[in-house]
């Protein structure tokens, strides 16, 4: 029996846009790379090292997430932030800028 190979389908614009909002925003840019160099990290992880509010942190992860870049995953008390496999792009995209 053959084996299928599934391809990847290519982002629409709609979800195109989302990523590019995702980044639209220096916090945002500076999140990734962060989230990026670490195994996974948690809100507060990213509040000392960026200097962030919490507040401002919690919002720019959340839209991070809402573009799919950053995924969170419980572990008891804490979130704990790693990059998507889109995030895992976007991060070597700029990173090669």
């Amino acid at each position: 029996m053959l084996a299928i190979k599934k391809t990847k389908q290519p982002k629409n614009s709609n979800q195109m846009e989302k990523v590019f909002k995702g980044v639209s925003n220096y916090h945002r840019i500076d999140i990734l790379l962060f989230v990026g160099n670490q195994k996974g990290v948690t809100l507060d992880d990213i509040c000392s090292q960026l200097n962030l509010n919490f507040k401002t942190a919690s919002g720019h992860t959340h839209r991070l997430v809402q573009s799919g870049l950053i995924k969170k995953v419980h572990q008891g008390r804490f979130v704990i932030h790693t990059l998507s496999p889109y995030g895992e792009n976007i991060v070597k995209y700029i990173k090669s800028f």
